[in-house]
């Protein structure tokens, strides 16, 4: 058995039908289970492998580094179960798991992906207050 952390990829962009991969994915439990469907005709690449929420809505790909790998061990037939393992930051990941059985939940975020990324400062500088107004960042807008 052998358990993988991968990279969501293209969570930005806005899925054919017009839901929203971002807004899926930050509705998305950890632990959740999600589905790879490899895209063999996909015209920017025919290693893609797109994951899909539980309720059927696609997220983003698997990483073009990671499903080449992922691909060949799926068309093998080897049995793969995969989960929403959670959001850092902008980015998504998942958990995948060869050989049966249940992926597990590690500590988040993942080390590497804490390593690469800046940090940010926090927000709050005083304690959390439930009743107090936090405003968004100032950022790109999505949706309509």
């Amino acid at each position: 058995m052998q358990e993988l952390t991968l990279a969501v990829v293209g969570i930005d962009f806005q899925n054919e039908d017009g839901s929203n991969r971002r807004s899926e994915a930050m509705m998305t439990l950890p632990g959740e289970p999600v589905e790879l469907v490899p895209e063999p005709k996909n015209k920017h690449d025919s290693n893609a492998i797109a994951v899909i929420s539980p309720r059927g809505v696609q997220i983003g790909y698997v990483n073009a580094e990671r499903a080449p790998y992922i691909g060949s061990r799926v068309s093998r037939g080897e049995d793969v179960e995969a989960i929403f393992q959670g959001m850092d930051g902008g980015a998504a990941f998942i958990r995948v798991r060869f050989g049966g059985g249940a992926p597990t939940l590690p500590s988040f975020p993942p080390k590497a992906a804490t390593s690469s990324r800046p940090h940010r400062p926090a927000r709050r500088t005083g304690p959390y207050d439930p009743h107090a107004f936090y405003p968004d960042e100032e950022g790109p807008e999505f949706g309509a």
